[in-house]
């Protein structure tokens, strides 16, 4: 993400109203049977200390298909609401013997729930949506849950008065999720530590675009309405999934190398606005040099004339509200590596997704011939050593720290100090490492600073604490 602002703690359904269903009472494990199993609840989050109830315990998503049907508002003098009904079909594994199990869900109303095509009884809390399968799930056990919900869209908002989630529009919709809104549109274990393959079929009012992650695959038009069916075939943490409906014209083409890139622009914003777009083929190639591979089967971006306020690196198709900077549009591509195929094993651990980021732009800028890589932290270094900017701890920057200027800035002052200490060489193998070993899922500040002793033969204990650690400026390390 792009943006610098303060927001999020723990729970944020600040701005949804949902009727709260009383929840059951906490189940207990059946007594214990020699040779049997003993079934228990699913934890009603995935243990994140920055967002409790954030994820699930005792389940593994494995593929998520979204069926979603979206009718904006009217025009002005009419409300600011959408109409959002929906059929999540969710392939999941019970990694515990479970009785009972819970999905992420906020604003939005549960109509019926089935578990392996059976009907199954259900009750919903602000945040959770509470499903008791019967048969009880075995751990190891595979299981496909389909849940209809629906309800009205507004604009939900975290704690800090931020705009996130399904952010209802004029014209359709902006489906921005960090960290934990995607809650607000569909059900789903959400946190990173959750990844699932996705398929999106969103129907539209004709005339309508709307745009998911990965491949479009097909268009069909029938009673004045338009389904869009995109394919994301990769590992893709919840909040990065998008769905976003507007007035878009779509530009399709392929990279040298033959990635697919989707544009969709909205035509009401400037050439100017889009105008960095058309450098992305020239921005893989580069930061592929550095971070090995593109990720992904596609590349893109969304650019709408509404605004959240921010960017953000949703996997394989970038957000950006009104204007796609150059500087922006690099910061978003570089997450796709770093954040989107590694992403923070928990939210703590935010400034690997932005650190990174922010130096990648670093590094293209002095690709560039504009400020080099050295510039920009001599900036950083130069800010004084009793500015509260030195003051937070940027391994640990607390929930309302997690978009802080200093995760950015600091962040990547860590990595270019780290590339001065222990060489090229060493920095970009384990930049490449990083991406390798842990693609697919998630890592942690602990794994980051470990693989960087492994890479570098260098013990960097003092150097960690230091740049991470320490709330104060660095003077030596």
């Amino acid at each position: 993400m792009s943006h610098r602002r303060t927001m999020l703690a723990a729970l944020s359904a600040a701005g949804l109203a949902l009727a709260v269903v009383a929840a059951p009472a906490v189940a207990t494990a059946a007594p214990g049977k020699p040779g049997q199993p003993r079934y228990s609840a699913g934890a009603d989050g995935a243990g994140d200390p920055y967002f409790p109830l954030a994820g699930n315990g005792g389940i593994d998503l494995q593929h998520i298909d979204l069926d979603l049907d979206y009718t904006p508002p009217a025009p002005e003098p009419a409300p600011l609401e959408g109409q959002l009904d929906g059929v999540a079909t969710i392939d999941l594994r019970a990694t515990q013997d479970l009785d009972r199990f819970n999905l992420d869900l906020r604003g939005l109303t549960v109509h019926r729930v089935t578990v392996g095509g059976k009907p199954m009884a259900f009750t919903q809390t602000e945040n959770e949506l509470v499903i008791t399968p019967r048969p009880k799930l075995k751990a190891g056990q595979g299981s496909q849950v389909v849940v209809e919900y629906g309800g009205t869209t507004t604009q939900p908002r975290d704690i800090d008065d931020e705009l996130y989630g399904w952010v209802t529009t004029r014209d359709g919709a902006m489906v921005v999720s960090e960290p934990d809104g995607a809650a607000t549109w569909f059900p789903v274990s959400d946190h990173p530590s959750d990844k699932a393959s996705y398929d999106f079929e969103i129907t539209v009012p004709d005339g309508l675009v709307a745009v998911a992650n990965g491949t479009l695959a097909d268009q069909s038009t029938n009673d004045g309405r338009t389904t869009w069916t995109w394919h994301a075939p990769d590992q893709m943490a919840a909040y990065l999934a998008t769905a976003s409906v507007g007035d878009y014209t779509l530009n399709r083409y392929t990279t040298p190398d033959g990635l697919e890139i989707i544009d969709a622009v909205d035509p009401a914003l400037p050439a100017s606005a889009s105008a960095s777009l058309a450098l992305a083929p020239e921005m893989i190639a580069f930061f592929e040099d550095r971070f090995g591979p593109y990720p992904f089967v596609a590349y893109g971006a969304i650019v709408d004339d509404d605004s959240v306020g921010y960017a953000l690196e949703t996997q394989t198709r970038s957000f950006f509200s009104r204007r796609a900077s150059e500087g922006t549009a690099a910061h978003e591509l570089a997450h796709q590596w770093m954040g989107d195929q590694v992403s923070p094993g928990r939210w703590a651990d935010i400034w690997l997704n932005e650190g990174w980021a922010s130096y990648a732009s670093w590094m293209w800028s002095e690709e560039q011939g504009r400020a080099t890589a050295q510039t920009n932290f001599d900036e950083v270094m130069s800010t004084p050593a009793d500015d509260e900017f030195w003051s937070l701890v940027v391994a640990d920057p607390q929930p309302h720290g997690l978009f802080a200027g200093a995760v950015y800035d600091r962040g990547a002052a860590t990595l270019h100090a780290l590339r001065v200490k222990i060489g090229d060489d060493a920095f970009f193998e384990l930049a490449k490492e990083w991406v390798e070993r842990f693609g697919g899922g998630t890592a942690t500040t602990a794994d980051f600073t470990a693989l960087a002793e492994e890479v570098s033969g260098t013990q960097l204990d003092a150097f960690f604490q230091t740049w991470l650690y320490a709330p104060e400026k660095p003077t030596t390390w």
